[in-house]
């Protein structure tokens, strides 16, 4: 019975440090990877760094981003914001 009181506050530690650190990441990297799988050409990004463009190509890791300066090849985890749905909204 000591023990398990000795055992206790350390317990209680994991559970907070579980379920307000570990537990909303993982939940944030499944967010990010379902958005990642599901953007489609033609849709209007931002990247991570700012820069603004539209979906040209995509491969498996990977896609061409066209801007009014060109074509640039990035990672799709480098996408920060989908664009589209919120300017639809906008319109209508």
């Amino acid at each position: 019975m000591e023990q398990l009181q000795q055992f206790a506050p350390f317990l209680l530690m994991f559970v907070v440090i579980y379920f307000f650190m570990i537990r909303p990441q993982q939940k944030k990297a499944k967010n990010e990877k379902e958005f990642e799988t599901s953007l489609k050409i033609g849709d209007r990004i931002v990247t991570k760094s700012g820069i603004h463009g539209k979906i040209a190509e995509l491969a498996e890791t990977t896609v061409i981003i066209e801007t009014m300066s060109g074509k640039l090849k990035m990672e799709r985890s480098a996408i920060s914001l989908e664009l589209s749905a919120a300017l639809n909204k906008k319109t209508a």
